[in-house]
């Protein structure tokens, strides 16, 4: 860092510079939505000038008309945008403009990939605001004063987007802020007014401040450009599919259109207006729980909090959107809202809205709920945990890799899975497993492979908790087929549990007796068909997959021992029956056990004493005759 009386130098954070690298990359085939960021900016600062002044009028002194100015020169290649907002003062612009505070900034970077579009798609779920200035500018001069402050007390930011950046006390004459680009040699398209104009109108009309457009030249008129009303406050018949699409951008800086939105006015009793989209893509941090989320929140127009997260549930967190509410007080806080009577209902009606939403767009049979749920099915799960008043409506949106799909794709629903059940079958049979290659491997399918049953493969990490949730649909019992007890459809034809342990009951109690601190029972198996035994958890026991779960975030848990099944018409079963030295017996035994833990995903206590246990057996095999 260098200093010369106020004027500092001043180093990017690493994160800012690998993503001003990236993203000049990336998005330079879409270079022009820097207007629309700084635009958004802009409109962010004005909005939230106007809530401060609630509170404290004299901010806005005599300057009450909040806009935002676009002005160019050709010459001199610059474009500057304007606003009479909130401004900010020093500490806040090295703050805002040198560091990204948001938390899993650096995981979300790793997933760089290389592939321009991708990598495009992901930063536009960060947001890039200020910095895509620097897509079409080599060089960035921001000039503010934040509200409240003497014209002195100004400062001003200057970088070339390379590493550093310099900050210095300037004369500021009104409060805002004013970001100037220096353009590039090949960007000077950008200071003309007709495309200048069409961006605007393209990108900004949505904006509820008159966005002007002022060129440097004695004949440039300087006049307003946009609609200047709030996009909500309009009509439905009057707003176009595209300019829903540019609001959805504005508001959360993705890229990429929304998948479906709702616009929606309450009259009567409580009234209000709310907008909601429905993202195509999740956000980077979609699985911290803690991160900023939740709707825009105005009362009548006025800006009152980003990020209102009481309006929607916790598992609707990927929802962007705005709430206008004509019954709120304007000095409304998030802890207020808390006790505000009418939240509850509001909360309620909008949550009905979103699932709605969801339900068309899963009745519409396209691509677009497929690629939903690769996106949010696993937050939609959560749904079922957290809000039990809307189970029915939940349950149907769910969806699955079953046995009868294809591969790993999750995009059968529950009324598919019911439609195709047998006759007899009274039971939703599922399975539950670290990932779907160990699912569809799993030996607890076998017999029900074969019966043509079909069961739900589930290894998203809230499964466990969905099914304990979930219990039942459509009057069907949901039914682990890894668990003690299980039972089929009728005409089996397999005898009884009882009945089979009594035909070999020598055996069973032998090998309980090799295994009596490793196993809680043995039972002859009325499941497998092709593996020698598997391991099943009892009636009153965590799954295995939950199990693991738990244990791996540190929890403690008792004791629990599996329950071993043993395929009595399994060759290496009826050689372990028929094996009279007691050693070998109880070496067959122990492995059988082990690879039954392993073919279910688990991990073996002492793989040292597995391997050598191993060694013994093979070494034990007759040697075949040397090949001449």
């Amino acid at each position: 860092m260098s200093t010369d009386n106020t004027r500092e130098t001043l180093g990017f954070q690493a994160e800012v510079r690998q993503l001003l690298k990236l993203m000049i990359h990336s998005l330079y085939s879409n270079k022009e939505i820097f207007l629309r960021e700084l635009i958004s900016n802009a409109s962010d600062a004005a909005d939230k000038l106007r809530f401060e002044a609630l509170a404290a009028p004299d901010l806005l002194g005599g300057d009450t008309e909040l806009g935002i100015r676009v002005a160019y020169d050709k010459d001199a290649r610059t474009i500057s945008v304007s606003d009479n907002g909130i401004g900010m003062s020093r500490e806040e612009l090295v703050e805002n403009l040198g560091t990204i505070a948001r938390s899993g900034t650096a995981e979300f970077l790793s997933r760089m990939t290389g592939d321009e579009k991708e990598d495009a798609r992901l930063i536009g779920q960060f947001g890039v605001g200020f910095y895509s200035a620097f897509i079409v500018a080599d060089r960035v001069v921001v000039e503010a004063r934040r509200a409240g402050l003497d014209a002195g007390e100004g400062v001003r930011w200057e970088s070339d987007g390379q590493g550093e950046f310099t900050v210095e006390a300037a004369e500021v004459e009104s409060r805002g802020t004013c970001v100037t680009l220096h353009l590039k040699d090949s960007e000077t398209e950008f200071a003309e007014s007709m495309r200048l104009e069409n961006l605007i109108h393209k990108y900004s009309d949505h904006i509820a401040f008159p966005v002007t457009l002022a060129g440097a030249g004695e004949d440039d008129e300087e006049k307003v450009v946009n609609l200047a009303t709030a996009l909500w406050a309009r009509p439905r018949s009057d707003i176009s599919d595209e300019e829903y699409r540019e609001f959805y951008k504005h508001l959360s800086h993705d890229f990429a259109d929304p998948l479906r939105w709702s616009h929606n006015q309450v009259e009567g009793k409580r009234e209000y207006t709310s907008l909601l989209y429905i993202p195509a893509n999740a956000p980077f941090d979609l699985w911290n729980r803690e991160a900023p989320r939740g709707l825009k929140l105005y009362v009548q127009r006025v800006f009152i909090m980003d990020d209102a997260e009481q309006f929607l549930p916790l598992y609707l967190r990927f929802v962007k959107g705005v709430v206008d509410s004509s019954d709120l007080p304007l000095n409304v806080s998030r802890e207020l809202l808390q006790q505000n009577p009418d939240l509850q209902a509001m909360r309620g009606a909008m949550t009905r809205r979103v699932l709605d939403m969801l339900a068309k767009m899963a009745a519409d049979e396209g691509d677009d709920y497929r690629n939903f749920w690769r996106q949010f099915g696993p937050v939609m799960k959560e749904g079922l945990i957290e809000d039990p008043a809307n189970k029915e409506k939940l349950s149907q949106l769910l969806r699955f890799a079953t046995t009868h799909g294809k591969g790993a794709d999750q995009d059968q629903s529950l009324d598919d899975y019911v439609s195709r059940m047998q006759e007899s079958q009274d039971r939703i049979y599922y399975l539950l497993a670290d990932n779907h290659s160990t699912a569809i491997a799993s030996p607890h399918l076998e017999r029900l492979r074969k019966k043509d049953i079909e069961v739900l493969l589930l290894t998203d990490r809230i499964d466990p908790w969905l099914v304990d949730a979930l219990r039942d649909y459509d009057g069907k019992e949901l039914a682990d087929v890894a668990r003690e007890g299980l039972s089929l459809p009728e005409g089996d034809g397999a005898m009884t549990q009882d009945v089979a342990n009594e035909q070999h009951k020598p055996l069973l109690k032998k090998i309980k007796r090799v295994l009596k601190d490793r196993v809680e029972g043995v039972n002859v198996s009325r499941r497998l068909v092709d593996s020698p035994a598997c391991v099943v958890a009892g009636e009153g026991d965590l799954n295995p997959s939950l199990k693991r779960m738990l244990e791996a975030s540190g929890q403690s848990l008792p004791e629990a021992r599996p329950i071993l099944e043993v395929n009595v018409e399994h060759p290496l079963v009826e050689r372990l029956s028929a094996e009279a030295d007691d050693e070998r017996f109880s070496a067959l035994s122990n492995v059988l056990l082990d690879h039954a833990l392993l073919a279910e995903g688990s991990q073996i206590e002492n793989p040292a004493e597995y391997v050598a246990r191993m060694n013994r057996l093979l070494l034990e095999l007759d040697s075949a005759p040397a090949a001449k």
